[in-house]
């Protein structure tokens, strides 16, 4: 078959022949709609009911148009691949170095190296065999910078390094340990630097402690530009030019399965921080590292966190990272296996080699939403950057500012997770108890730890961790911020009911035919299994003594009917009645309303993490 070619010009308006749609005309749709779920409000009011919030206040509309798009300026990256830059934390240097070479040798174009776990003087044996000259490396130790890149900088004498970074970042070792902040050291290596290797950068700006703390994308945001401008501060001072000490700092950001909010930080990282050049004086690039999450990352059903990482990844690229990491997605268990690591390599190779994601610049500018999104997510931003600057700056935000705001993100947060508002799939939705266990070696899998101050906990290479064992989950060393995993109170559930010596069961006491209970007996098995417990049916029926007998044979104090709306203003009470006489400690019931007999109700959007405690309690497991 012969296909005629296509004249552009046939091209020029797709929309030609359609009528024109207008906002109003959409708003009174959408109201329809709205209208069968009981809204009852008029098309003026539908965008403001289907409008949400971030975190950070941050309005997302259901709908953009042109009107919508800022009039700012737009930094992008050039269109190219970016730098796929894989983690080591293995302590053992052999298996490191192993790792690397295999990296290197599959796509993997930059190395950063975790010393807290490796030790400085271990990088000529991790190093063996490593091209500096084509392989860019970058530290992250800690207190122990200055001696991890002394002996770095002697492996590189007479090499000419196409990048790399020699990782000091004294704000962020404070925020993640509580040390005091110390600039000297990370001033001097970034004169040694412009000095004797100008391709070699000496300090990151690590925005990951703020974002593990619980933080959104605009106190992430805020954050890392406040820490900029100190060591800016820091190193003009000490004499460089603007222009030298823009050319010494790198930002590390933290990439999430929130694809839009990723690539809009990404975006506005760039906008905000060419804002700080144009007043400063120098050049406006950033140089970004874009990290997949750790606090989205479970322990749970871990292959979930392939597709995190992907989302995550690709969200990076099209936000514009210079350089992205992918954690494996065996992190929360301990050392990532050599099958993690291909995976977590490939995900980069497939997307910038067979998807190719990094072919456009900017891909997702003018879009009216993401340009919005980058607007406001900035603006916040800025804001934020304000407030700690007339603090004092951020070693002194570090005290009690920065801390008191994360802490309130985190609490709201932990509120929308505990009511399963923000779902994690695999452990508060859709967990599987029968998932067979996977367990690693020792080891700081997740890009978390403090450098230098923290191991990893025995837990963490079970098969079930809790959110205690992902390396300090619950609290940062020696004074730091906390360190979070959104899966965290779900999964410490998990490990208990699955230590107690028989599973921890609730009897659901399914009322009707399978087509009138299927629904909430699904949604309260599914509930109940999020907190590793068990769930036994009675099966249709109606006849309250027939459920009391199933409820006897079961062997558990706690019951929850399961029924439609009718059915349960038919017999709920009575079943609950014959329940309670057959042992009934406590009574749940799927749905909203009030039936006598019946002690609590659980729906959707209730408090699962409270549910699930309050049975344990009732089950008399221990927490």
């Amino acid at each position: 078959m012969t296909v005629p070619p296509v004249e552009l010009d046939d091209l020029a308006d797709p929309a030609a022949g359609f009528p024109q749609a207008t906002r109003e005309q959409w708003r009174t749709l959408a109201a329809e709609v709205l209208r069968r779920s009981g809204w009852d409000g008029s098309p003026d009011e539908v965008e403001a009911a289907l409008t949400t919030t971030t975190y950070d206040g941050v309005a997302v509309a259901p709908l953009y148009d042109a009107a919508d798009v800022p009039a700012a300026p737009r930094t992008t990256r050039a269109p190219g691949p970016w730098d796929v830059r894989q983690r080591h934390a293995d302590p053992d240097p052999a298996a490191t170095r192993e790792a690397i070479h295999a990296d290197l040798e599959n796509g993997v174009t930059s190395l950063w190296l975790d010393l807290s776990a490796i030790g400085p003087a271990a990088l000529p044996s991790v190093l063996d065999g490593v091209l500096l000259d084509l392989a860019p490396v970058v530290l992250d130790a800690g207190p122990r910078t200055a001696e991890a890149a002394e002996a770095f900088l002697r492996l590189a004498e007479g090499v000419a390094l196409p990048g790399g970074n020699l990782g000091a970042d004294p704000i962020g070792l404070a925020a993640r340990t509580g040390a005091p902040v110390d600039t000297g050291a990370a001033v001097t290596l970034a004169r040694r630097c412009v000095a004797g290797h100008p391709g070699l950068r000496a300090i990151t700006v690590d925005a990951l402690p703020y974002h593990d703390a619980g933080g959104a994308d605009a106190e992430e945001l805020g954050c890392s530009i406040a820490t900029g401008v100190a060591y800016l501060r820091a190193l003009t001072d000490a004499g460089l030019t603007a222009g030298q000490a823009f050319g010494q700092v790198e930002f590390r950001y933290a990439a999430t399965a929130d694809q839009f909010l990723t690539i809009a930080k990404l975006r506005a990282a760039r906008r905000l921080w060419g804002r700080v050049a144009e007043v400063v004086g120098g050049p406006g690039a950033q140089l970004q590292h874009a990290v997949t999450s750790s606090a989205m990352m479970t322990a749970r059903d871990p292959w979930v966190n392939m597709l995190r990482t992907t989302v995550a990844c690709f969200a990076a690229g099209v936000g514009g990272a210079d350089a992205v990491t992918v954690q494996p997605f065996d992190a929360c268990l301990g050392l990532p296996d050599a099958f993690a690591r291909r995976i977590a390599r490939n995900t980069q190779s497939l997307l910038v080699e067979e998807a190719n994601v990094a072919r456009v610049a900017d891909p997702t500018g003018g879009s009216w939403y993401v340009e919005r999104l980058t607007a406001d997510l900035a603006a916040r931003a800025w804001e934020w950057f304000q407030e700690i600057e007339r603090a004092g700056g951020m070693a002194v935000a570090l005290e009690r500012l920065v801390p008191e705001r994360l802490a309130a993100t985190r609490a709201r947060r932990a509120d929308a997770i505990a009511h399963r508002r923000d779902p994690i799939t695999g452990v508060s939705e859709f967990p599987d108890l029968k998932e067979r266990p996977v367990s690693r070696r020792p080891g700081p899998g997740l890009a978390v730890t403090p450098a230098g101050t923290l191991a990893a906990t025995p837990a963490a290479t079970s098969g079930a961790t809790s959110g205690a064992a992902s390396g300090a989950a619950s609290g940062g060393g020696g004074g730091g911020l906390p360190v979070t995993r959104y899966a965290e109170e779900f999964e410490a559930l998990r490990d208990l009911a699955d230590a107690q010596p028989s599973r921890p069961t609730v009897f659901l006491a399914t009322i009707g035919p399978v087509a009138a209970h299927t629904a909430r007996a699904t949604f309260a098995a599914n509930l109940f299994a999020a907190g590793g417990v068990a769930t036994v049916t009675s099966g249709p029926g109606t006849d309250p003594d027939a459920i009391a007998a199933a409820f006897r044979d079961c062997g558990t104090p706690v019951a929850c009917l399961c029924s439609s709306d009718r059915l349960y203003g038919e017999h709920a009470a009575a079943v609950a009645a014959a329940l309670r006489e057959a042992g009934a400690r406590t009574v749940w019931l799927a749905g909203k309303g009030e039936y006598e007999g019946v002690d609590a109700t659980l729906y959707a959007g209730c408090d699962a993490l409270g549910v699930l405690r309050a049975t344990f309690d009732d089950l008399g497991v221990a927490r």
